[in-house]
């Protein structure tokens, strides 16, 4: 029988303490996000891709612009997506994505573990989104996501709604945000089990200081649930048991993002972020350095913006993202 319970849970994404199936729609489609360690809810900007995990940051400041995402990731996986945007009245804003996961090729066993042939898993992402300014600094949010996965002859169908709110104060630039993300269920099964979707409440904090160019951001997240603990491996040597990590130190850690970018210039930015918990995921002797890590920067001229995202989860795999934008409302 095909191993369905691996690809239901994205092992190379997946954390060692996760259950749920669908892990995937943590996987952001912003560079820049990606560079500030892969989770930021509160990242005020006029990107599009900048609300990715937050529709309350998406507004009408957006309106007409247009981008596309990929990301090579682990192995053979690559990701791509497109999304839209545009004000909804004076105070409103919609927006339109598709989103697309694929695994490469993998090999189909029977019962027995007899290779029978190849599938090529992948999982299909469609969302809308909709803003509203319900004050001048706050503004709400509400994003709808039609999920399909198919791997080999199993599909499933699922619905799942991001809820989110924005307080930001442009005078100290400081922007609060608190989302609810992947309320929802399976429409229809893989097979006989229920897989639940990766539930999760985030608050996170964005803020730069005076005259001093960079953007600081906190974002906690894996709220639900404190206890995250994960197996540190060791070195690898005889004798080197494995040993599970469950301190009050480290689960703070696991549910904190961390993450600065250069605001100097519209022009560009650059961001670095530190995401512990990806680290400890990847905590085997063959981790390197980097773990944990990421790096961004974009560039924008005239209509057009790119942005680019690089980290090395791992030794043996390094990942990149790429984002390119262009504001139709002014090339029309």
């Amino acid at each position: 029988m095909l191993a369905l319970a691996m690809m239901c849970s994205l092992p190379a994404i997946k954390a060692q303490d996760g259950s749920s199936a669908y892990s995937f729609m943590n996987i952001t489609a912003s560079s820049k996000i990606y560079g500030l360690g892969g989770v930021n809810i509160s990242l005020v900007d006029d990107d599009i891709m900048s609300a990715d995990q937050n529709p309350a940051l998406l507004g009408g400041e957006m309106s007409g612009q247009a981008a596309i995402n990929y990301m090579h990731y682990m192995g053979g996986s690559n990701f791509a997506g497109l999304r839209y945007a545009h004000s909804a009245g004076e105070r409103g804003a919609w927006s339109a994505s598709v989103n697309y996961f694929g695994y490469g090729s993998m090999k189909e066993t029977d019962a027995s573990g007899n290779i029978i042939g190849d599938f090529s898993p992948k999982d299909v992402c469609f969302g809308g989104s909709y803003s509203h300014d319900i004050t001048e600094n706050l503004r709400g949010g509400i994003s709808l996501k039609f999920l399909y996965s198919g791997y080999a002859e199993y599909t499933a169908f699922a619905l799942a709604t991001d809820l989110g709110i924005n307080y930001y104060k442009p005078d100290n630039d400081l922007s609060l945000s608190v989302t609810v993300s992947n309320l929802g269920g399976q429409l229809k099964r893989f097979h006989e089990s229920y897989n639940r979707l990766p539930i999760d409440v985030r608050i996170g904090w964005s803020q730069s200081f005076g005259n001093f160019p960079v953007r600081f951001s906190v974002t906690a997240w894996n709220l639900t649930k404190w206890h995250l603990p994960y197996v540190e491996t060791g070195s690898g040597a005889d004798g080197d048991e494995p040993e599970v990590k469950d301190s009050f130190g480290s689960n703070l850690m696991r549910h904190l993002v961390f993450g600065a970018d250069l605001i100097s210039s519209d022009r560009f930015y650059l961001g670095i972020g530190y995401n512990y918990k990806t680290r400890t995921d990847m905590s085997t002797y063959s981790r390197s350095f980097l773990s944990g890590w990421s790096l961004a920067a974009g560039l924008n001229v005239s209509s057009f913006g790119v942005g680019i995202a690089l980290a090395q989860p791992h030794s043996g795999a390094t990942t990149l993202m790429l984002n390119l934008r262009c504001s139709l409302s002014e090339l029309l």
